[in-house]
């Protein structure tokens, strides 16, 4: 009997149609049949997917496995059924919404044999807007250290895994959890691997953001989503001993996961939820956040992190509600420290201590901006600017030592120039060029976050500009007050897109390329449809 080189992974349910596309990627691959094995389980679909997934298996005799079993309400489970019957000497796991590049799989089999590699990471890039962070894949690199990387910010289970690893450790996937149960697999698995290596040369996976929306972990509850950071912070407790190490772990959980708990749609919640919110993180804070990981952190997390701890809902609440409808607090200069005047310092009758509000070792404070103005331009030489008008309250940024803000869309920089500096504060004007937008979107769009910096432009900060980290002093601009902008029409070679700044779900600027396609257009009108008149 044959050993396969590598034994393909697929949990499905209900992801038609996108499912077939997912399979024909996998028939297609450059490795060849003979060397593939392709484990996919059927987790109780309600549509056509078990149809699919027979035919495809009918078509291809030797190559699937299709299991079929009642839904069991997450990926977990019919990723570890699968892994119990692959026989391969590698194992890749494929979310049935996805497609793999045709040579992904040769690629990466080649370069675990040759690198003796346990785990490799294969480039991975969003479709239709779905933003994957990119820092990991800077370059291609054969020995990457877990702790000293990007790496704890791409922990999802989309790589090749030396098979022989998962079983000496006995490494699966925490059924308990409906969502994330593939962070803690996957940092078990590059924290026991022997080598972890990087392939930055070639777009090997496809993440697909649907159309409806309607993908596990963007349906995910806070109450659900909460559960999940409480599981993986102790999981990761667990495995790593208090240190630089768990830090490097923690760090990322607390500037993603944990912090995505406190955006401002938590305002939208039932009190009883934000009860619970409040409480769950605050736990978390007191047991995990060290010093250390709070440094990385901006000051916006930090001060919301705070008030989890040493404040009560309502304090947070009020700190939530002024960023996302008034905008920017003053800044209070006591000493040598300076606060952030939200509401809530030094109010009277309230014991919130002014530490939860202190800025002063936070240098992003200084360039997180309030976006007053959006409007498309047409410059001197005829071309289409994105035209940018954002405000800080610090009335004089040279006194904190500012000598100079940058703009980007992560790796796009923005013509930023000071308007004006006066008592009230300090406005900038930031332009982008349309075509600078469009050139980098690819064919399926892209969705850049907008973001400030101290200092020149910076493109190894800029890739992480989603991160926002107060260590680099960089933050997301904000739009509380900002009313929508009309998008703008622009061909390239063939095809149409659209350009659109939206706000995401805590109201931070992001700027949307999407190509307009049928399937675009039919969700679109779908969603129109469903609307309330």
């Amino acid at each position: 009997m044959r050993t396969p080189d590598v034994s393909v992974v697929v949990a499905v349910y209900n992801t038609m149609p996108y499912l077939t596309r997912c399979l024909a990627s996998l028939v297609d691959q450059t490795i060849g049949l003979d060397r593939l094995q392709v484990v996919a389980v059927d987790d109780g679909s309600t549509d056509r997917s078990g149809a699919e997934l027979d035919r495809f298996a009918a078509r291809h005799p030797g190559v699937f496995t299709v299991l079929h079993q009642p839904n069991s309400g997450g990926p977990a489970g019919p990723f570890n059924r699968g892994l119990d019957v692959a026989t391969g000497r590698y194992v890749f796991f494929v979310g049935a919404d996805d497609h793999l590049g045709r040579d992904a799989l040769r690629r990466l089999v080649e370069a675990a044999d040759e690198w003796r590699s346990d785990v490799v990471l294969g480039k991975v890039v969003g479709v239709n807007s779905r933003h994957i962070y990119q820092d990991i894949f800077a370059r291609t690199e054969p020995d990457l250290d877990l702790f000293d990387s990007p790496l704890p910010r791409s922990l999802a289970n989309t790589k090749l895994f030396r098979r022989e690893l998962l079983e000496r450790h006995r490494i699966r996937y925490p059924e308990s959890m409906p969502i994330g149960s593939d962070l803690p697999f996957t940092l078990e698995a590059c924290y026991r691997a022997r080598r972890i290596s990087v392939l930055a040369d070639y777009e090997y996976y496809h993440a697909v953001r649907r159309f409806s929306g309607t993908n596990i972990t963007y349906l995910s509850r806070h109450a659900d989503r909460l559960r999940t950071v409480e599981a993986t912070t102790a999981f990761v407790a667990d495995l790593i001993a208090p240190g630089k190490q768990r830090d490097a772990v923690l760090a990322r959980r607390f500037d993603h996961e944990i912090a995505k708990l406190l955006e401002d749609d938590l305002l939208r919640l039932d009190r009883e939820t934000q009860q619970l919110v409040h409480a769950g993180v605050g736990r978390l804070v007191a047991a995990y956040l060290t010093d250390d990981i709070a440094l990385q952190l901006n000051a916006e997390t930090r001060i919301r992190f705070a008030l989890t701890r040493d404040g009560t809902l309502d304090d947070l609440l009020a700190v939530i509600r002024q960023d996302a409808r008034t905008g920017v607090p003053a800044t209070v200069v006591d000493g040598d420290r300076r606060y952030a005047a939200y509401p809530g310092f030094r109010a009277p009758g309230r014991s919130v201590p002014d530490s939860c509000f202190d800025v002063t070792t936070a240098p992003d404070w200084a360039v997180k901006l309030d976006v007053t103005a959006l409007a498309w331009e047409t410059d001197a030489r005829g071309e289409r600017i994105l035209a940018i008008t954002a405000g800080t309250p610090v009335p004089d940024l040279t006194a904190l030592g500012v000598d100079r803000i940058s703009v980007s869309a992560e790796e796009i920089p923005g013509e930023t120039e000071e308007l004006a500096a006066g008592p009230d504060g300090t406005t900038l004007r930031i332009r982008f060029r349309a075509a600078d937008l469009l050139a980098g979107a690819g064919p399926t769009g892209r969705r850049r976050a907008v973001s400030a910096q101290l200092g020149a432009f910076d493109p190894g900060l800029a890739q992480g500009a989603n991160r926002a980290t107060g260590a680099g002093g960089s933050t997301a601009l904000r739009a509380p007050r900002l009313r929508a902008t009309a998008p703008l029409l622009r061909r390239r070679g063939t095809r149409l897109y659209v350009i659109t700044p939206v706000l995401d779900e805590s109201g931070r600027l992001m700027i949307s390329v999407v190509p307009v396609t049928p399937n675009r257009i039919m969700a679109q009108i779908r969603r129109t449809l469903r609307r309330p008149h």
